[in-house]
């Protein structure tokens, strides 16, 4: 009896997995997307801080409003960001940087998180824009990269030749990583966005860019055949050149 409701505990097994992991497939992007959506809108209600209590909206309307921070975040934005584009706001920002630059502890950590941002954040910059393949950590393994530096003058002095910075990302986490200095002969630009190789990081590999399919060779264009009068002792060596698998070269013009 037992033998007789093997097989089907068996198949109930399998669809129960089955459903069981389609979905799984459904809600844990949706979870994941919930959770740091909400980190994201919590740390964002920090700003909330700079407003006066009687100003928050806790206060004025006697609950606490989700987002209402990341709308506040985006207004301190554009507020800076349109005042730093005029004169007077240059100089402010000039006066604030010069001040944080000579606090001997601030200025390395200030410096260099304004050089990281400028240099992510410019549209004119080349860092993060090319996806590089490498060889590391040895020979025959190769490793997804990002383009940060497309010179690196101290390194080829030393060392001499072009070489390019690149930031090899750990998986899941893209924030941590490392950078090595490689010839640019070595370093294989893909043609792929920065966009699909960070998914193809974060999902240890699984989610791949789409490749176009090759398109085929193009065919040579056909040779235009021009016949020409050759005496008989001219074509007895053309054919025999021709049997030989030579390339017999054309006539002279008469």
């Amino acid at each position: 009896m037992g033998q007789a409701h093997g097989p089907a505990v068996t198949v109930l097994r399998r669809i129960v997995r089955r459903y069981l992991m389609a979905g799984l497939l459904i809600w844990i992007p949706i979870l994941a997307t919930v959770l740091v959506v909400r980190f994201i809108l919590d740390l964002l209600d920090q700003t909330l801080v700079l407003l006066p209590p009687g100003l928050r909206p806790q206060a004025l309307f006697g609950v606490r409003i989700p987002g209402f921070g990341a709308l506040l975040a985006i207004v301190l934005l554009l507020l800076t960001g349109l005042l730093a584009t005029n004169m007077i706001g240059r100089s402010l920002v000039r006066v604030w940087d010069d001040l944080l630059n000579r606090i001997p502890f601030v200025r390395g950590i200030y410096g260099g998180v304004k050089s990281f941002s400028t240099t992510i954040l410019s549209s004119s910059g080349n860092s993060f824009k090319k996806v590089l393949l490498i060889e590391y950590p040895r020979e025959g393994i190769w490793s997804i990269g990002f383009q940060t530096a497309a010179q690196v003058p101290s390194v080829s002095a030393q060392v001499g030749g072009d070489h390019v910075c690149v930031f090899i990302p750990t998986t899941p986490n893209p924030t941590s990583g490392f950078i090595v200095m490689v010839p640019r002969s070595q370093a294989i630009e893909m043609a792929m966005s920065v966009d699909e190789a960070m998914k193809m990081i974060v999902t240890l590999g699984v989610v791949m860019p789409h490749v176009a399919p090759a398109l085929p060779a193009a065919h040579p264009p056909a040779q235009t055949l021009v016949t020409r009068e050759r005496s008989p002792g001219s074509l007895a060596a053309a054919a025999t050149a021709e049997e030989a698998g030579a390339v017999v070269p054309p006539a002279p013009a008469p």
